[in-house]
């Protein structure tokens, strides 16, 4: 059992803390993956105290060289933690004072846990954003060449899980890389409002001291400084944001994962996974399982879950900080850990893919060129509306006949409109049906080529401007 009087609040306190709650009340299993942050923030606050008149020259010299022995010891997996060390905040404060002595014990002078917390939080996230995005854009990039190869290849697109039009498979894979990169941008939003400095505002009422926060924000290169002590230590709006995005971007993780496994099955066989990213069955030796998507399907409900449980956590919460604030870490370690996997499994998927170019092809049918037969009408000069309801009665002829719509007689489709003629042929043919999407956006060859090369201008301006 530890004495409170070891601890960052103790002195107010006598005896020992009941050792259930201190576990209960630790949290340096996990927030030592902070550590760098935690030393960074240290580094920059006895910059500022010294430059107050707080510590001397020689005294802030002995607490950077003690930091940045600290920061040898954690690189090279040589920190030794001990049962007192509630925090990560603790753990490096207690090993600076073994370094270096009672110099140490000025480190913490007009800060509280309140704002160094959060300002660790912030420089941890803020680098996490980067990581994630590198692994967002690398997807992405591996989706849009890959559209760009196989752009030649037709199948069928689906509506209500109903065969509904042709569609290049290109322009599948890109109705995903366009979702994706959505996220990437507001991936980069988010760290413009997570790159804001809380630290110099005490627990609550700010700090007394001279503390220059211009100086800090300079050190640890925070665009901003928070506007109210009281809001800075106790908001985790930027927490709550990260979750909701990752939540998002699970979404679409999980609805283009959804895709492959209906595609991958042996009633569809449009895609094979790489054995790779597949496992087998304990029982049934035929099998191939596509266990990557369906854990990437899997993980987006974990990732739900952090969110809105944090959000619950928040919602009942009074002014400044309280305990409950410590569930924030958890939340933010899990959920990035869980969407950083994600995506590297994500490109492995895609990146390993073979597709089964004939069975997509074969799955075309002729009922799927009935909206074309409206068109045809149109073209002709016949109201959308009415064009419409003639092409319904064209496949309730060929229905009727037990006929595929394309075996429908030139005398047949004259029975429902005099307007068709002989030219009315082209419209089985699945390549014109695409082709004659040249709206921009569409899955007309010209389109999806005009898709590919603005996701590759926007994935070079990511890379140049990297969060």
């Amino acid at each position: 059992m530890a004495s409170e009087g070891d601890k960052l609040w103790g002195g107010r306190f006598v005896g020992s803390i009941d050792p259930i709650m201190e576990m209960f009340n630790s949290s340096v299993s996990y927030d030592q993956r902070m550590w760098s942050a935690d030393i960074r923030g240290s580094q920059a606050y006895v910059k500022a105290l010294e430059k107050a008149g707080l510590v001397s020259p020689t005294e802030m010299e002995h607490i950077l060289t003690g930091l940045d022995q600290i920061h040898e010891e954690w690189s090279k997996g040589t920190f030794v933690l001990t049962k007192a060390d509630e925090d990560i905040h603790t753990a490096n404060e207690r090993r600076l004072k073994e370094l270096i002595g009672e110099p140490a014990g000025k480190l913490h002078t007009g800060r509280s846990r309140n704002d160094q917390v959060v300002t660790d939080m912030r420089l941890w996230l803020r680098d996490s954003c980067s990581a994630l995005h590198l692994h967002l854009t690398r997807l992405i990039r591996t989706m849009v060449d890959r559209a760009a190869i196989e752009i030649d290849i037709l199948f069928p697109g689906y509506t209500h899980m109903q065969r509904a039009q042709p569609i290049r498979w290109s322009h599948w894979i890109l109705s995903h890389a366009v979702a994706l990169c959505r996220d990437a941008e507001r991936l980069g939003e988010l760290r413009k409002r997570i790159n804001v400095l809380p630290l110099g505002s005490g627990a609550i009422a700010g700090n007394p001291l001279g503390v220059d926060r211009e100086l800090l924000r300079k050190e640890l290169a925070f665009d901003s400084i928070s506007l109210n002590s009281m809001d800075a230590t106790s908001e985790r709006d930027f927490i709550a944001e990260f979750l909701f995005w990752a939540s998002l971007c699970m979404t679409h993780l999980s609805k283009m994962s959804e895709d492959l496994i209906i595609y991958s099955t042996k009633e569809f066989s449009f895609v094979t996974l790489s054995d790779s990213y597949s496992t087998g069955s304990s029982l049934m030796p035929q099998k191939k399982n596509p266990d990557s998507l369906e854990l990437i399907r899997s993980k987006a409900g974990r990732v739900f879950g952090r969110c809105s449980g944090f959000l619950m956590t928040l919602k009942g919460l009074p002014s400044t900080y309280n305990k409950d604030l410590q569930e924030d870490k958890e939340a933010m370690f899990d959920v990035y850990d869980t969407v950083c996997a994600v995506l590297q499994v994500a490109s492995g998927v895609i990146s390993t893919l073979q597709i089964n170019k004939e069975g997509m092809e074969k799955a075309l049918s002729p009922d799927m060129l009935a909206t074309d037969i409206a068109y045809y009408l149109v073209r002709k000069g016949m109201p959308f509306r009415q064009a419409h309801g003639l092409s319904g009665k064209v496949v309730q002829l060929a229905e009727t006949k037990g006929i595929a719509l394309n075996k429908l007689s030139l005398e047949d489709l004259k029975s429902i409109s005099p307007l068709f003629s002989n030219d009315v042929s082209k419209v089985w043919n699945y390549t014109n049906s695409v082709e004659q999407y040249t709206a921009a956006g569409g899955t007309a060859k010209s389109c999806v080529v005009a898709q590919v090369e603005q996701l590759r201008t926007w994935l070079k301006k990511s890379q140049e401007s990297v969060i």
